[in-house]
């Protein structure tokens, strides 16, 4: 098949693909020297919309509405956009052998395409039951959230087993958000998972509590201290209930599977230097290799706040990395230098009329604030954390934008607290004075 060369490529079309589109754009990219390969079918989107408001019975996000940049509160890239910047995208396109040494890629259907500098944005891939041998876990209508064809699949099934029974197969991020999806869209709906209380690596049990005892007055029912060992289906092929290991038997039309993900970094195996489950950068975004850059989920990079490194999986940093990578890429090429990148580790979640931010390092102690009775008309309550005498992390339930910014400079700044009891009754107000 025909070669195609370009200065620049990018492998992988998610979230850090079109916001470092945005940011060649805005650095003076030249047309014809970029290409984006994806072998989504469709042009770079915002991610967290799948779980959200992409699947909500009325109203639903729809493209092109959820493209990229509006996640952000910047201009939304249509495919018309990477047109008239003259940017090639290639879609639908696998690819399976990337050769570091000829700066050579080449797809599923044999095509090659060279270039001068690669940037790595392939993101993660989401765990499967089946990767265990769970039984029965390739039975119909088990479904997993990682792209717009998953979403889509989960819609037909939604509308087909209408009013049915739902399980949510994992207690995290996808499995909190689906679970709200699932009950507004009038699905009876049952956790399961296998640690104490829900989202164990951010929430201590006190927020955890708060997120149950609000999710059961919905009608969720949350089975916890399991996991899902096997599924029976019908003659069809379609799955009907979800075995426990504690030797339960759920009724269930559609299961969602939420039980973590990977990042998708075979492909470069052995040709770039690895740490901590992802690709080695520097702060710049530069990995072993002096014209590959590394953006998003896949990267393991230095976080200057607490002089460690790290990988984030969340979209706003495959965000600002991916801006920081092509800033790095143009200095380079001018012989200027730009700042390192600082990352201040930043998640939120949104579900029913819920809304919460983080900032920050959950370690020390945890000290909660505020309201956080699940019965409350409107709960509002947050959490600091605190080591060797300083805020490190900040949580917030219910916040206005400048309450959350308060937070955010809070767990940037690391002031010093006069005392927790002291912290515990001051709560919000003590970072809205910083």
């Amino acid at each position: 098949m025909a070669e195609k060369s370009f200065k620049y490529v990018i492998i992988g079309g998610g979230v850090a693909a079109g916001y470092a589109a945005r940011e060649f754009s805005k650095q003076g990219v030249k047309p014809g020297e970029l290409a984006i390969i994806s072998k989504e079918a469709v042009a770079p989107y915002e991610r967290p919309a799948l779980s959200k408001a992409y699947l909500f019975p009325e109203s639903p996000a729809r493209l092109p509405g959820f493209h990229v940049c509006v996640g952000s509160g910047g201009e939304r890239l249509l495919p018309e956009w990477y047109t008239e910047k003259g940017i090639e995208l290639i879609l639908s396109t696998e690819i399976v052998k990337a050769d570091l040494s000829s700066k050579t890629l080449t797809s599923a259907a044999g095509a090659n395409f060279k270039y001068n500098v690669l940037i790595i944005a392939t993101g993660s891939t989401v765990i499967r039951l089946s990767d265990f041998g769970v039984q029965g876990a390739d039975s119909k209508n088990i479904f997993y959230l990682r792209e717009i064809e998953d979403a889509d699949k989960l819609i037909e099934a939604i509308k087909a087993k209408k009013n049915g029974k739902a399980v949510i197969v994992g207690g995290g991020y996808i499995g909190l958000e689906l679970a709200a999806v699932m009950q507004i869209n009038n699905y009876d709906v049952t956790m399961v998972f296998p640690e104490p209380w829900c989202m164990p690596r951010l929430f201590t049990p006190e927020i955890a509590a708060f997120y149950e005892g609000y999710y059961a007055k919905k009608g969720i029912k949350i089975i916890k201290g399991t996991v899902a060992v096997g599924f029976d289906s019908n003659s069809n092929g379609e799955v009907t209930s979800v075995k426990s290991k504690d030797g339960r038997s759920l009724d269930a039309d559609i299961v969602v599977v939420g039980v973590g993900a990977r990042p998708l970094t075979s492909l470069f195996k052995g040709q770039v230097e690895e740490d901590k489950g992802g690709i080695k950068t520097d702060a710049f975004f530069k990995t072993s290799i002096s014209n590959v850059y590394a953006v998003g989920d896949v990267v393991t990079f230095p976080m200057k706040m607490y002089n460690d490194v790290r990988r984030v999986e969340h979209v706003d940093h495959a965000r600002k990395s991916a801006e920081q990578a092509v800033k790095a890429i143009f200095a380079s090429g001018d012989g200027k230098t730009i700042d390192e990148y600082d990352y201040l580790p930043f998640f939120y979640s949104r579900s029913f009329d819920l809304s919460w931010q983080f900032y920050g390092d959950n370690v020390g102690d945890a000290v909660l604030f505020g309201d956080s009775d699940p019965a409350s008309p409107k709960p509002k309550f947050g959490s600091y954390w605190i080591k060797d005498g300083k805020i490190v992390g900040t949580f917030l339930e219910g916040g206005t934008p400048d309450e959350n910014k308060a937070i955010a400079k809070a767990a940037r700044l690391q002031p010093a607290i006069p005392s927790v009891d002291e912290l515990a009754k001051v709560g919000l107000a003590f970072a809205c004075k910083i």
